[in-house]
């Protein structure tokens, strides 16, 4: 698709990247509260300074991605063999997405229940935290829609203005539009369908050549937000929060072996070379924290190294950083439950069952976004009860969490890959 971003990859991408994730770390320390050698409200501004590589990155992928979706989408279904095959292949697609979704929050539950990361903080420091809190900006509750309204949410899904949509950065409603629009071409003659498939082609040709130009800031992009990152938290408030890090941290690890296992079972490949192959895409989703971000990197190895048809690749990696969103669903599970344990409110199976059954529905079509987690997890712990004030808490280590979730959900994008890929070849 684009020789350039090829040639970064074998460039050792990945090495880059994490000299400047390093680098960025020891830099944010020196400028933060830790090493205490520059005034913190200067830090800041260095911070934003250094943290400008990166929001331009960011800006350039989120400025791309919903025309290289949209291409990416219409011409990987009208490059499949025929209607039924596709049918069945995104009815596949979902489950699988739906029943590991359900699996990561079950593990994430079960962890924190385990471990009980709630019980080591002091009442004094949520009381100090909320304070402290004061000024920032976290996103409201969102009410959960009843059953009455039910109908309307599911009619809502698909966009009565696509462009609209597009706009506003809708993924869902813009993955159904191009599945729609992908399936009427290929409904079509061929010699009528071509005009549009060459004009998408273009499309995404272009798209990608943006992203090459995006990718030659990804280090420096890197260097600048872990930066700020770090300057801003503190090494003191990470290791406040250290059990309910290694909570979560735990929780995704036991996800990784998971998506392993599948690899070893269902695909059966070598755990090594699924874990080489896709390095450069992990680490830039853990710098990111963008599923979204590094969705173009996500096609190009899903078709260069790890062999699975751009038919299926164009489909399952779009539609995976809109609707698959494992690590983001086990971290909602530990955050609940530390929070729960956190105000002593006792949280019976029904609420679990709640817990499940509304973060899997939250993480469908939640943009692809850093921070998006955040607005999940308020609209699950009002709907258990949990006072959404709790969030403050962990609103200093989120980033770093934010960081590797997202590179579980870009491997869990792979693994569907590959899963489907298989499934198609037989």
């Amino acid at each position: 698709m684009n020789s350039h971003l090829q040639n970064m990859i074998k460039g050792r991408l990945w090495v880059k990247i994490l000299i400047a994730l390093f680098l960025g770390i020891f830099v944010g320390f020196l400028l933060g509260p830790d090493a205490g050698l520059v005034d913190q409200d200067k830090a800041n501004v260095i911070g934003n300074w250094l943290a400008l590589p990166g929001q331009i990155f960011l800006s350039l992928i989120q400025m791309i991605v919903v025309p290289l979706v949209f291409a990416s989408i219409i011409t990987g279904l009208a490059s499949s063999e025929d209607m039924e095959q596709l049918k069945k292949l995104g009815i596949r697609a979902v489950l699988f997405f739906v029943i590991t979704t359900t699996i990561a929050i079950i593990i994430g539950l079960a962890i924190a229940d385990l471990i009980q990361p709630g019980q080591y903080i002091d009442n004094t420091a949520i009381e100090v935290t909320m304070e402290g809190a004061v000024g920032q900006h976290v996103d409201g509750p969102i009410e959960a829609p009843s059953i009455t309204e039910m109908p309307q949410v599911i009619a809502n899904i698909l966009p009565d203005n696509p462009l609209g949509a597009m706009v506003e950065k809708q993924m869902l409603q813009v993955v159904l539009f191009a599945v729609i629009l992908g399936m009427a071409i290929l409904a079509m003659a061929p010699q009528q369908a071509k005009i549009l498939l060459d004009l998408l082609g273009a499309i995404q040709e272009v798209a990608m050549t943006v992203v090459k130009w995006a990718m030659v800031l990804a280090p420096f992009a890197v260097f600048g937000l872990i930066a700020q990152t770090t300057i801003r938290t503190g090494l003191d408030a990470l290791l406040g929060m250290t059990v309910y890090m290694g909570s979560v941290i735990l929780g995704l690890f036991i996800l990784l072996i998971f998506y392993l296992m599948i690899v070893a079972t269902i695909i059966r490949q070598p755990i090594g070379w699924f874990m080489k192959s896709i390095k450069d895409v992990q680490l830039l989703a853990f710098s990111t924290s963008s599923s979204a971000a590094v969705m173009p990197l996500s096609i190009k190895t899903a078709e260069d190294k790890l062999g699975v048809r751009p038919s299926t690749s164009q489909f399952i990696i779009p539609l995976g950083a809109t609707i698959n969103m494992n690590g983001t669903a086990l971290y909602q599970g530990v955050a609940t439950m530390f929070l729960a344990q956190v105000y002593q409110i006792e949280l019976s199976m029904a609420a679990l069952a709640l817990v499940v059954v509304t973060t899997v529905g939250a993480s469908i079509g939640s943009p692809a976004t850093p921070g998006v987690g955040i607005v999940i997890l308020a609209m699950v712990l009002s709907s258990v009860g949990i006072p959404p004030e709790g969030i403050a808490l962990i609103l200093g280590v989120d980033r770093i969490l934010d960081m590797t979730r997202t590179a579980i959900n870009v491997t869990g994008d792979l693994t569907a890959c590959l899963v489907m890929d298989k499934w198609i070849k037989g």
